[in-house]
C-alpha cells in the first residue's frame, strides 16, 4: 500500500500537473470504485482543481465550489499520467479524470477491488473521514510520546494504526523500527524516554529520507510505486543480510502481513514466534539467531 512518502510524491506531481486545471470528464470504469452517490459523480465535471491534499494514505483533489474528490489506492491501486487522448489499459484501469493537459488514470493491479473513490460535498465530510492519526512530521516528541501511551499495543500494531499515527504502514514502520532498533512486538507502554525519543527520531529520519529518495527517483511521475525497494533495510529481505550487521532478516508472518526485523539488531537476537513456523517446527523452532546460523 502507498503510505506517506509515496502519497507525498503523488500529490507533488499532481500538484504541478493539475493545479488550476478544469476536470473536464470523469470516466468510472469500475461500478465498485465510487463509494458515493451524493453529490453524483458528474457534479466534480468543469470545476477547476484548487489544491491538492493528503488525508491520511488518501489523496485529495480539491475542486472549486467546495466539492472533494478523495482516491484511496489501498494496497494495488496506483496513479498513472497519460496524455490527452491516450487510451487507458484495459482490465486494470478503474477511472479516469481527464484535464486540459492529459488524462489522471486510476489502476488497480489483482482481482479484488479495493480502491475507492468519493465525491465529498464540503469540508465538514471530508474531516470526518480523518481516521484522526497525528502528522509525524509536524508533530512534537510530546505529541508522539502522548500517541504511543494511549494504547498498550505493540510498536508495530501502533506505528500502523491510522488513528494514532498518519501515513504509515506496513513497509516504512519495518524500517522505522530497524532504525530505532527496537523489537516490533514491543509493548508502547513498556518504553522509556530514551526509546521514545529514538523512536521519535527514527520515524522523522526515515520519512524524510525515503520521501527525498522517491521524489528524485520519481522523474515526471512516480511510475514505479512499490512497498519493496531494494534499499529498504529489512522489509521485504527476508533471508537477505541485514546492512548494519549482516545476520539474516528475519520474518513474522500474520494473514496478508509480514513483518521484518532484524533479531541481532532489534530483539537481542531472539527469535520472534513465526505463526507460518513455529507452530509446524514446534520444539525445533530456533530461539536464538545464533543457533539459526549455526
Amino acid at each position: 500500500m502507498p503510505e506517506l512518502p509515496d502519497i507525498t510524491v503523488y500529490i507533488e506531481r499532481l500538484d504541478a500537473r493539475i493545479r488550476g486545471d478544469t476536470l473536464q470528464r470523469v470516466r468510472v470504469l469500475n461500478p465498485f470504485l465510487l463509494r458515493t452517490a451524493v453529490p453524483p459523480i458528474t457534479q466534480a465535471e468543469g470545476r477547476r482543481v484548487i489544491g491538492i491534499e493528503r488525508l491520511g494514505k488518501r489523496i485529495v483533489l480539491a475542486l472549486e465550489g467546495g466539492l472533494f474528490l478523495v482516491i484511496h489506492l489501498m494496497i494495488a491501486g496506483r496513479l498513472r499520467w497519460l496524455a490527452a487522448g491516450a487510451k487507458p489499459p484495459g482490465r486494470i484501469a478503474l477511472a479516469t479524470f481527464e484535464f486540459g493537459g492529459g488524462t489522471l488514470l486510476l489502476t488497480e493491479a489483482g482481482t479484488q477491488r479495493r480502491a475507492s473513490l468519493h465525491l465529498l460535498p464540503d469540508r465538514a465530510a471530508l474531516e470526518a473521514m480523518d481516521p484522526g492519526g497525528i502528522d509525524v512530521m509536524s508533530a512534537d516528541l510530546a505529541a508522539f510520546a502522548a500517541r504511543l501511551q494511549a494504547e498498550n499495543h505493540t510498536l508495530k500494531r501502533s506505528l500502523t494504526n491510522p488513528r494514532l499515527f498518519s501515513g504509515i504502514g506496513n513497509a516504512y514502520s519495518d524500517e522505522i523500527l530497524h532504525r530505532a532498533r527496537l523489537s516490533p512486538v514491543t509493548l508502547t507502554r513498556s518504553l522509556d524516554a530514551e526509546s521514545t525519543r529514538r523512536l521519535f527520531d527514527a520515524t522523522r529520519e526515515v520519512m524524510a529520507e525515503w520521501i527525498e529518495r522517491l521524489r528524485s527517483e520519481a522523474g515526471d511521475w512516480p511510475d514505479k510505486v512499490t512497498a519493496f525497494h531494494p534499499k529498504m533495510a529489512v522489509h521485504g529481505r527476508f533471508g537477505q543480510p541485514c546492512p548494519v550487521c549482516g545476520s539474516p532478516v528475519q520474518r513474522i508472518v500474520h494473514a496478508d502481513n509480514e513483518t521484518n526485523y532484524c533479531a541481532r539488531c532489534q530483539t537481542g537476537g531472539k527469535l520472534l514466534a513465526d505463526r507460518a513456523l513455529s507452530r509446524l517446527l514446534k520444539a525445533s523452532w530456533p530461539k536464538h539467531i545464533d543457533d539459526l546460523e549455526k
